[in-house]
């Protein structure tokens, strides 16, 4: 199987993230693995996508440092590849790390990913899924009952009268399309003095999403990965952790960019039904591998369709290898597409 990892950028890759794990397993399964950033894409006048790509020689790896010291060192071997000519483009980069810096690059993935799917390419995540899902909005197309209360606009009126309202004082403030609790606030009624300036601050990155406070939030969330829009299993065992703060911070965030640790969790019947309830929208658009973010067992805090963490961790918890059952997966779609000659679309094939 040839499979490539769209990633922001390469040089900011780490270690410990779930796509060098996840790059280093289909490379010790023996596939052909390449890595490319959102800058480096082309396409050319004989119409195909190509880009600049870097690979790791084909050995076994046991280490993740090793893995990405390689890929960037002198040992890798450096082609303009055709992605049409790949079995797979695993979209892992996240738009929301670009926002600021490098709008260009937010969508850069999406748009190449899609010129690469009609060459019969399987995308994953599918391009028109992460297109819809691009910011938080994507939380609104699921079921009320499964998500906060919440409101998104720049209206500053709009925004306080929903927090007095509503939510009785206490809220959430976050940006719609941020990622790894970059500037979010927990605003309460002592609070109220900062409300303004709090609402600016978030509003200089667009629009303002505000959601109700869960209390069972401070008890941590968990992070619970769904596969072709079931929860990833193993052996019996799931795909998931606990995200807790040290008791001793006042910081709301459990996010592990933002300092969050992860712990062992029992996943229950409530998750499992939450899960089920996310599950036909997430095949309708093709989500092959999400990380939903559950506070208690029953609410839905967010989905991570670009680039969810925290996979190798939830292995090492439990004990099982959680990246390898992801690429034997892809394994298994690459031939069904090869046996049924291309019959299936994107999301179909994506969520098979």
């Amino acid at each position: 199987m040839k499979l490539a990892f769209v990633v922001n950028d390469i040089d900011t890759e780490w270690a410990g993230y779930t796509t060098t794990h996840l790059a280093m397993a289909a490379t010790n399964l023996g596939h052909e693995v390449w890595y490319l950033g959102v800058g480096d894409f082309t396409y050319d006048a004989d119409e195909n996508v190509h880009a600049k790509a870097r690979s790791v020689p084909p050995r076994r790896y046991r280490s993740d440092k090793v893995y990405l010291r390689t890929l960037r060192g002198k040992e890798a071997r450096q082609e303009r590849i055709t992605l049409e000519e790949m079995d797979v483009l695993f979209l892992r980069n996240d738009p929301a790390e670009d926002v600021i810096e490098r709008p260009w690059a937010r969508l850069a993935g999406i748009n190449f990913g899609r010129l690469a799917r009609r060459h019969g390419v399987i995308v994953v995540n599918d391009p028109d899924g992460l297109a819809v899902a691009v910011n938080k909005m994507y939380l609104q197309y699921f079921p009320a009952h499964v998500r906060p209360l919440t409101l998104i606009s720049r209206q500053r009126d709009e925004i306080k009268q929903f927090i007095h309202d509503e939510l009785g004082g206490t809220a959430i403030v976050k940006p719609l399309a941020g990622s790894g609790g970059r500037n979010v606030f927990l605003i309460t009624p002592s609070e109220h003095a900062n409300i303004n300036q709090i609402i600016e601050a978030v509003s200089r990155e667009g629009y303002v999403i505000v959601q109700e406070f869960l209390p069972k939030a401070v008890e941590g969330d968990v992070r619970l990965f769904l596969m072709n829009g079931r929860p990833l299993t193993v052996a019996g065992h799931y795909a998931a952790f606990r995200r807790v703060r040290d008791k001793t911070d006042e910081d709301i965030r459990n996010n592990m960019t933002a300092g969050g640790r992860h712990r062992k969790v029992e996943v229950t019947e409530p998750m499992l039904a939450l899960a089920e309830t996310l599950r036909p929208k997430l095949v309708q658009d093709g989500m092959f591998l999400v990380g939903i973010d559950i506070v208690g067992e029953d609410k839905l805090m967010e989905i991570n369709v670009f680039s969810p963490g925290g996979l190798f961790g939830a292995g090492e918890l439990e004990g099982v290898d959680f990246c390898r059952a992801v690429i034997h997966d892809l394994e298994r779609k690459v031939e069904a597409k090869h046996r049924y000659h291309r019959n299936f679309s994107n999301p179909e094939l994506a969520t098979l």
